[in-house]
Formats: C-alpha cells, sequence, structure tokens
C-alpha cells in the first residue's frame, strides 16, 4: 500500500457519511503549518495558565517535601509527560487524523465513540473550569479601574466576577470560530508574553523583600516530609504523588495530543516542540514560581499561589493591567487549544453528518459555562489534586490502549479508508464496530485506577492513578489481543 493514498487521499464514493466530514479527514502534509515552536507554545500555555501557576505552587506547600525534591518531581513528571505524548502524537503527524478518527484503530469504528465522548467531558470539565480562572485576570483588572462593586455575591461569584465570566466565555468563542490559525497567532505571543510577565513580577518581589527572599526559600526547601510514616517512605510517597498529580495535570492532552499533532510538518519538529515545552519549560517555570511564593511569605505573611492575588497585594496598577491581560491571554490559549479543539472534534465525530467541528464547539461552550459558573460553590471544594486525579483516572485506560494497539498489534500501519468505512468485513469494524476486547481492556484498568482517587484504602497509591490506569489498559488490551492471535478475524488479518 502506498504510503500516499494512506495518509491523505480517500475514495469518498467508499465511505460512510456517519463517520466522516472534512473536519475530520486526513489533513494532507502540504495544508500543515505548525513547527516546534507551535508545539512549544501548547505546553507554554497549559503550564502558564492560572490554574497551572497554581498547581504548580502549592506543590512546594502541600506535601511537606524538601524543595529539591519538589522540582526533580516535576521535572520527572515533564520528562514522563515528554515520553508519552511523544508516543501519541507520532500517529497523527503521520496520518494527519484527529484523536477519535486515530482511536477507531483500536475501539472499533463505533466503538471509538465511547474514548471520543468521555474525553469530551473530561474537555468540557476544564473548559469551565480554566474559564472561570481566567475571569478572575479580568475581574482583577475591571477592580483596578472601576472598585469591587458592592460585594454581595450569587454562587459565590460577585457581580464583578460575573460580568468577567461572561466577557471570557464570549471572547473564548469569537476566537475559536475564526479558525485554527487564528488560534495558533493567539498562542504564539501569548506564551512568550507570559513569560516576561512572571519574570518582571518575579524581580519585584524579589526586589521587595530584600535579603529577607533568601531564608524564605531554605524555609520552604526544608519543608521535610509530611505524615506521620517514616521520614524515607513518607518522602518517596509524596515524591511520587507529585509526579503523578502533574502527570495527570497534563493526561486530558497525552491521550488526545494527535489533534495538534495532526497539523504539525514533522515528527522532528513535534519531537522538538515537546523537549523545549515540558521538562525544560515546566522546570523553569516552576522555578520562577518557586521565588514568588517564598517572596509572598516575606512580603505578606503568607503563602500566596495565585497570581491575581499576588498582583493585586502588590498594588501597581500598571502592573495589574500588563498581569491581568497576560494571565487572561495564556489561560485562553491552553483552553482553547486543550479543552476546546478536543471536544469539538469528539462531538463531531459522534454525528459526523449533523454535528460539525464550529457545531461541536459551541456544544462545548454553553455545557463548560455551567462546570465555571459552578466552580466555586461546588466543584473546587473537592480541592484540586483529587479534581485533576479523578478525571484523569476515567480516560487513562485509553492510552495504553491506543499506544499498544499502534506500536505492537498494528506495527505502526493503519488504513485511511477503512477507518471511515462500516463494511462488516472492513479492518476496524469488529463486533458490529466495536472492538469488545479493547472495551473489557478500558473497563477492568478503569474500575482501578479511578478507585486509587476515590477508594480510601487506596489512597496511599497518591496522585499516580493515572499511570496505573495507562499501564493496566495497555497490558489487558495486550494480553487479549495477543491470546486470540492464533486464529485471527478477517477483519483483524486486514488490520494486521
Amino acid at each position: 500500500m502506498k504510503e500516499s493514498s494512506n495518509m491523505s487521499d480517500l475514495d469518498i464514493k467508499h465511505i460512510d457519511p456517519t463517520l466522516y466530514n472534512e473536519d475530520l479527514a486526513p489533513l494532507k502534509p502540504q495544508d500543515r503549518s505548525w513547527g516546534a515552536f507551535e508545539i512549544f507554545n501548547v505546553w507554554s500555555n497549559d503550564i502558564q495558565s492560572l490554574f497551572g501557576y497554581t498547581l504548580a505552587a502549592s506543590l512546594f506547600l502541600t506535601y511537606g517535601l524538601n524543595g529539591w525534591a519538589v522540582m526533580a518531581a516535576i521535572i520527572l513528571a515533564g520528562v514522563i509527560v515528554m515520553f508519552l505524548v511523544n508516543l501519541s502524537g507520532k500517529p497523527s503527524v503521520k496520518y494527519g487524523i484527529p484523536f477519535p478518527v486515530m482511536v477507531r484503530a483500536s475501539m472499533g469504528v463505533r466503538g471509538a465513540n465511547l474514548p471520543a465522548m468521555l474525553r469530551a467531558i473530561v474537555g468540557i470539565f476544564w473548559y469551565g473550569v480554566q474559564t472561570y480562572f481566567a475571569s478572575t485576570a479580568v475581574a482583577l483588572l475591571i477592580t483596578a479601574f472601576f472598585g469591587a462593586g458592592s460585594g454581595s455575591t450569587f454562587l459565590g461569584l460577585s457581580g464583578v466576577a460575573w460580568v468577567s465570566f461572561v466577557i471570557v466565555w464570549l471572547f473564548q468563542i469569537a476566537i475559536f470560530w475564526q479558525g485554527i490559525e487564528r488560534i495558533k497567532h493567539f498562542l504564539n505571543w501569548a506564551g512568550p508574553l507570559v513569560y516576561v510577565v512572571m519574570v518582571v513580577l518575579m524581580i519585584i518581589v524579589w526586589y521587595q523583600a530584600g535579603s529577607e527572599l533568601i531564608p524564605a526559600i531554605d524555609t520552604i526547601f526544608s519543608g521535610g516530609v509530611s505524615g506521620d510514616g517514616e521520614p524515607g517512605e513518607s518522602s518517596i510517597a509524596a515524591f511520587m504523588a507529585i509526579v503523578g498529580t502533574m502527570v495527570a495535570y497534563f493526561a486530558a492532552v497525552v491521550i488526545n495530543f494527535g489533534d495538534f499533532t495532526r497539523f504539525v510538518k514533522t515528527e522532528r519538529q513535534m519531537k522538538l516542540g515537546n523537549l523545549l515545552g515540558l521538562p525544560l519549560n515546566v522546570a523553569f517555570f516552576s522555578f520562577i514560581a518557586l521565588i514568588i511564593t517564598a517572596g509572598t511569605v516575606v512580603l505578606f505573611g503568607e503563602a500566596l499561589t495565585n497570581p491575581a492575588d499576588i498582583v493585586e497585594r502588590v498594588d501597581s496598577l500598571p502592573l495589574t493591567i500588563i498581569a491581568a491581560l497576560t494571565f487572561f491571554a495564556a489561560t485562553v490559549g491552553i483552553n482553547l487549544v486543550a479543552n476546546f479543539i478536543p471536544p469539538a472534534y469528539d462531538l463531531a465525530n459522534l454525528f459526523p453528518s449533523k454535528i460539525s467541528f464550529k457545531m461541536g464547539g459551541l456544544i462545548t461552550a454553553v455545557i463548560a459555562f455551567f462546570v465555571g459558573a459552578l466552580w466555586i460553590s461546588v466543584i473546587s471544594q473537592i480541592g484540586v489534586p483529587g479534581f485533576v486525579n479523578a478525571l484523569g483516572a476515567i480516560v487513562a485506560p485509553f492510552y495504553g490502549i491506543i499506544v499498544v494497539d499502534y506500536y505492537l498489534i498494528k506495527r505502526q500501519h493503519l488504513n485511511m479508508q477503512e477507518l471511515f468505512s462500516s463494511a462488516p468485513s472492513s479492518a476496524y469494524y469488529y463486533v458490529n464496530g466495536w472492538n469488545t476486547r479493547a472495551l473489557i481492556s478500558f473497563g477492568v484498568a478503569a474500575l482501578f485506577s479511578l478507585s486509587t482517587v476515590l477508594v480510601p484504602a487506596l489512597s496511599s497509591l497518591g496522585g499516580y492513578g493515572w499511570l496505573i490506569g495507562a499501564g493496566l489498559g495497555g497490558l489487558f488490551y495486550y494480553g487479549l489481543m495477543r491470546q486470540f492471535k492464533a486464529a485471527p478475524t478477517f477483519a483483524e488479518q486486514k488490520a494486521s
């Protein structure tokens, strides 16, 4: 089979219209415009969002672990995620297909709707939460100019907060509606600009804290261990929990990374962008977060982990304006890429003939509006780490299934034509469009990975339920697929 026909040219006469629309079709190499810089900015905006900063800063305080160990855990998480996304992103670089089409190879052309819809639910939740966090930057800006208002609240949000939330919600829809190129341009200036503002904020905090900053950093770095166990055991558990929590933070992007890499010109560009954007970027950003957090202890007598709170305390109108705009831009940027585009594809995959990419985005925005509105009064009450881990654990097994299927079962070869076919004899039809072995693998692995978050007896596994779920999903899938390899079906013969 020629690679060129496999990558971009489909026989439209022989595809199922319930599986195809132009948004899901393979993207030809000449139509791709992303390089390493764009991939770097995906990760830059991800960790630089207000939610990402709060999570990174809180890790130095929550676990009572030595600061160097926290830094090492964060960097290790970046390396792990880089390795994971290099694997999940490669197929879409090669074939130009988004995640919901890619997953048809392992789950079946109909079964792919299960991971797509679960991923959509995760994306919609994140979209709502990140919309709220972006709105706090706008609220900070409005307050700086017009004051905080009457102080009355509804669902935990003041009048200014509600106005800010609606502004951000509408702004994101407007950007998304103009297409992927406009989103790319938005990211390309937002990511670097946020770094400039963060460095400026760090310098200001450092200058104001003076000679007291270094002792404050030393206090954080000598935090010791948490819990009542033996020091060694507690340190290892805390270290692993931090690694797992950071991996789980990126989990939603890890699984559907193909939604972005389908726009990348070459695999080399993807890998370079991942190297710069993950371990290197995460390490530098965490260092800045540490310095600023230590400075807040000196200046304000408490550790502040929300940049909006820090800027407000610094009480500088120019800094407030610049910081509010840049953090707003960074949070909106990753929200569009990581939490808006994937659900839009996933919903379009559910009913391709009726739901376009743009319509899927609108559905995402409407549902996410209510998620963001309830963040303060309901969702945030379960705690940030638990929220991150629970959402990540739900979809974790699909990562293992997808990677094992592509690299070990399909041997990195897919039939593009039959990814859009529902003929019973087609390669990815399996049983009525569902791969029951993949379904069983997901169910068993997801049950265990979720239990590490929800069952108190398994709480010692900490934040790395995502990694366990992904590993188990791949292991179970490989075992079930190989068990029946002695007598493969006609469809499996074609798929191989």
